[in-house]
């Protein structure tokens, strides 16, 4: 038992005893002084909790910060959070007087949690039902500590997203060219249609953010409309949207690349096809620590 439960159930004690023996019984055989005894008396409730101490701690002070010198700072801080050092000078200029330190410290008590508050809260994400519902696809930069050639290289991902099921290729160029080859190659290697393809709005998928003509597509999307597939762009600068593949990239940056060597792109795409098969065959929690390959083809044995 704690001290605050201990000291707490001491005073249970005393004031039961008062109310059989009297308090001045109780507060000699206790060695406490009555008022205290009738002090616990008015606080006691029946339970041990009424009689815990409470925080002594001031609920104001008279050199608190006000509310309009509160509305200051809470308005200025989106501007200046990160220098908050102009932030306190700008404040200052129009008539605030306190230190930087309780500014610091205001902030950190008012501004922060009421900027918390104020975060946009996501709407919930209606996952596929079935595979090929849709299917997120983005692009990877190959890590130059990876490569010994000196060139560049790009890994383009595609994860169906009930299944969890990818593929990637590797390339040397980034343009709407190898989209629209990637495109073919994940086509013929998923097992089930595709209804639907998302990317972000990058111009090696997309004209979308350099052109207001609707008819201006990439070989990209020409391809997708010659195979009758939905193509759906995320926001814009909400890498959020395409998480799924987003979060395959991250995981092949620690389970691939950071062990992988090549020598050339023929090398590089050797090794990629190998991890390729390997990492449809690792569990994951998801999907209820199954493995994409067998999740897929379960639902492909009922389709």
């Amino acid at each position: 038992m704690n001290i605050i439960a201990s000291d707490a159930s001491f005073r249970q004690r005393v004031v039961k005893r008062s109310y059989k023996i009297g308090v001045t019984q109780a507060s000699n055989y206790y060695k406490v002084s009555r008022n205290a005894i009738y002090e616990w008396r008015k606080k006691y409730d029946g339970t041990r909790q009424s009689l815990e101490d409470r925080s002594h701690r001031p609920h104001h002070h008279p050199k608190e910060h006000t509310a309009e010198e509160k509305e200051a700072i809470l308005k200025r801080y989106p501007y200046y959070k990160h220098d908050l050092i102009r932030l306190w000078d700008s404040l200052r200029k129009e008539g605030y007087s306190r230190h930087y330190c309780s500014m610091l410290r205001v902030i950190r008590k008012w501004v922060e949690p009421e900027l918390r508050k104020r975060r946009r809260k996501n709407k919930p994400y209606k996952r596929a039902d079935f595979p090929g519902e849709k299917v997120q696809v983005d692009v990877k930069y190959v890590p130059s500590e990876c490569i010994s050639d000196g060139n560049k290289y790009y890994q383009y991902t595609a994860v169906d997203e009930c299944t969890r099921w990818t593929f990637r290729y590797m390339y040397a160029e980034h343009s709407t060219a190898s989209s629209a080859d990637f495109l073919d190659r994940f086509l013929e290697a998923f097992p089930a249609p595709v209804r639907e393809i998302q990317t972000d709005n990058g111009t090696e998928f997309t004209k979308a953010l350099l052109t207001n003509n609707p008819n201006n597509l990439t070989i990209f999307e020409k391809k997708l409309k010659k195979y009758g597939i939905k193509y759906h762009r995320i926001r814009v600068a909400t890498p959020r949207h395409n998480g799924k593949v987003e979060r395959q990239h991250r995981e092949d940056q620690k389970r691939f690349y950071d062990r992988m060597r090549m020598y050339c792109l023929a090398d590089g795409q050797k090794q990629l096809d190998r991890y390729t098969r390997q990492s449809n065959k690792i569990p994951k929690t998801c999907l209820q620590f199954k493995c994409p390959e067998t999740v897929l083809y379960d639902y492909l044995s009922i389709m």
